[in-house]
């Protein structure tokens, strides 16, 4: 049997065919663009060409003049014309026997024009072109910002916003913050970079060098190859450098991302900072991270640097090889001075450029794909969280929840929970006590699949969660987390996220069961004021009721309350509890909380140890039996016992 010598494709090549497949989308934009630089290049041609023709004709009324002069002298009577063409070749005396210059495309100006209006002609008909070439400069660069910034930079970060919004918690797990939005904002721009400094100018590049080239060959072969000798060397140095940029630019994606996430952290921990006085020390550690920036860039920008002086090195020498050869070629009339040797330097200067742009296309080549691979690590990222092909209808779920051998593990050959059952009726309030790490939140975020079981399941109304349409069953769920996060909007808006199209009173009748509304009337703005950033300007507690009347609004027959009146005062919390209990009637409750006084409230018990369920009952039973939930108990009275005798003692003091 024979092997397989296929060899695996390299994850550059990967990675550019992916580019080129994405490019191929905006073809219609790609072409639109492309085709003015075509325009561009072609006036850019027809003007270059009247220079040279406005310099031969020149030229020509002035050697007519002395040609007429030397006639009437004598000195180019038809006896010595022979002579002063044998002198001209062999290089000793110029040349002024007059020569018609070669109009191009063949259009002459009438016979009867005089030189004046000939030049004048020529003149205006150049201004023309350059109009023309505004215009269709203007043009371009609309289409390029139509089909770039209006364009791709849109729908690629849509694209990555929205495949973000489908990703499990699994993968932002694993991923910080500031690397994501790194992605979404500069790596998107570097991936456009493929698209109008990659292909498009490369398009562009090859057009003009073959119109060019083909331009050079018609005025004279052996000068064209004489003077195209260094482009060989242009090419090899292009490899080179491209080589060595793309490591460096991939460092260099690393580096940005570990400086933003540094900062976004400092600036989110400032109250850390200042507390423990640790500002010098946070500026020295944003100058590290600066500095790695900086000194990558500077490589990067030490690479580029060198290679476009010496690919403008290779080009010098095509011009000084012209300008000796070519001149030559001039005094002996091979070449005529104005649409030879001026336009074929104006050609070759211009093929220079458009070689030693490669440098730039080299450039954006290694950029974008550095940055593409990290855009389509998350348009590639599997969607673990998925609905069914045939999922089951649902309109308003009863509330029985079940929990069947349920084992669960965020790293394999980690579990965080461990053989889990239980059965939960609707309506029923449930709290579930625990020690730190002991998989309390984990196990809520299962009901509604914010992770996916890989042993067990997990039931609603009888029937396994993954059976149901992922976003029917969300709805079917009020949740409030540990750490509720708040938009920067309105109190309002924040608090109908769930249900934007919710009225005002129903908006105010969530707050008032929450107990947030009397704090909200005391705000200038009422329920339009507007809010800090993740709510930065309320109280944890302020904070936590907002999101409770948030998940109130929704009229949920589930909730999921993780630990919601751990940043409340003992006050508030009874507020909390009073506008709850009503809004729990009928509705299966789940709560997380280490307060015994809120778990005498509830239906059902779970105490939760190293993932696992130790204890379960009532509150009446559990105090009763040995183990965790009692001992909480006891050294919850105590405490409590001992702040209210140092109050006393304070009031009578």
């Amino acid at each position: 049997m024979m092997e397989d010598k296929t060899e695996p494709v390299k994850p550059e090549k990967k990675i550019f065919n992916r580019l080129l497949r994405l490019s191929w989308q905006y073809r219609a934009g790609c072409i639109k663009v492309i085709v003015f630089q075509v325009l561009l290049l072609a006036f850019e041609i027809f003007g270059l060409a009247l220079i040279g023709v406005g310099v031969d004709y020149i030229k020509f009324v002035a050697t007519t003049t002395i040609s007429h002069e030397m006639r009437n002298s004598g000195i180019c009577s038809s006896g010595n014309i022979k002579y002063l063409q044998e002198d001209a070749h062999a290089g000793i005396i110029p040349y002024v026997i007059p020569k018609t210059p070669s109009w191009p495309f063949h259009i002459k100006p009438p016979a009867e024009w005089t030189t004046i209006e000939i030049l004048i002609a020529i003149a205006i008909a150049n201004i023309i072109f350059a109009l023309v070439r505004y215009f269709l400069t203007y043009q371009c660069s609309i289409a390029v910002v139509k089909l770039l910034q209006q364009g791709i930079v849109v729908d690629l970060r849509s694209k990555i916003y929205s495949k973000l919004q489908r990703l499990s918690f699994r993968f932002f797990d694993s991923r910080t913050s500031g690397t994501l939005i790194n992605r979404v904002t500069g790596d998107v721009q570097s991936v456009r970079l493929f698209i109008d400094g990659v292909i498009i100018q490369g398009v562009v590049i090859l057009i003009s060098i073959a119109v060019y080239l083909s331009y050079m060959l018609m005025i004279h072969v052996k000068l064209t190859f004489v003077c195209m000798l260094a482009v060989p060397f242009m090419w090899v140095l292009s490899a080179y450098f491209s080589k060595k940029l793309k490591p460096a630019y991939i460092k260099d994606r690393d580096n940005v991302d570990k400086m933003i996430l540094d900062m976004v952290e400092r600036v989110q921990g400032i109250h850390v900072v200042k507390g423990f006085a640790r500002e010098n020390e946070e500026l020295v550690k944003l100058a590290e991270d600066n500095k790695s920036v900086r000194d990558q860039k500077w490589k990067i920008f030490g690479f580029v640097s060198l290679f476009h002086p010496l690919i403008d090195m290779l080009a010098q020498f095509n011009v000084i090889v012209l300008l000796a050869y070519g001149g030559y070629l001039v005094i002996i009339d091979e070449l005529p001075l104005g649409t030879g040797l001026i336009v074929f330097l104006g050609l070759l200067q211009r093929f220079s450029g458009r070689v030693n742009t490669l440098a730039g296309i080299v450039d954006h080549l290694q950029q974008s794909v550095a940055a593409a691979s990290r855009v389509f690590e998350i348009l590639d990222a599997p969607i673990e969280i998925q609905s069914p092909e045939n999922p089951v209808k649902m309109e308003r779920a009863a509330g029985a929840v079940s929990f069947k051998g349920v084992s669960f593990e965020y790293n394999p050959g980690e579990r965080v929970l461990d053989h889990i059952d239980f059965e939960i009726k609707p309506g029923q309030f449930v709290g579930i006590l625990g020690t730190t790490g002991s998989g309390k939140s984990t196990l809520l975020s299962l009901i509604p699949r914010f992770y996916d079981v890989k042993m067990g399941a997990v039931l609603l109304d009888g029937k396994d969660v993954r059976k149901y349409d992922v976003d029917d069953l969300r709805r079917q769920i009020g949740i409030v987390f540990q750490e509720s996060f708040l938009f920067s909007n309105t109190i309002a808006s924040n608090i109908s996220f769930g249900h934007p199209s919710a009225t005002r009173d129903e908006v105010i009748r969530a707050a008032k069961i929450a107990a947030v509304h009397d704090f909200i009337m005391t705000l200038p703005q009422g329920y339009d004021t507007v809010i800090g950033e993740a709510g930065s300007d309320l109280s944890g507690g302020q904070k936590q009721r907002l999101a409770i009347a948030r998940s109130i609004l929704l009229d949920p027959p589930l909730f999921l309350l993780d630990d919601p009146t751990a940043s409340v005062d003992p006050e508030t919390e009874k507020e909390i509890f009073e506008g709850i209990d009503g809004a729990m009637k009928g509705r299966t409750t789940f709560m997380v909380t280490n307060r015994i006084s809120v778990l005498k409230r509830s239906d059902v018990v779970l105490v939760m140890h190293r993932g696992q369920i130790i204890q379960r009952g009532t509150h009446d039973e559990l105090i009763k039996a040995k183990g965790h939930y009692r001992r909480s108990a006891i050294i919850q009275s105590e405490f409590e016992k001992s702040q209210t005798d140092g109050t006393v003692a304070k009031e009578t003091a």
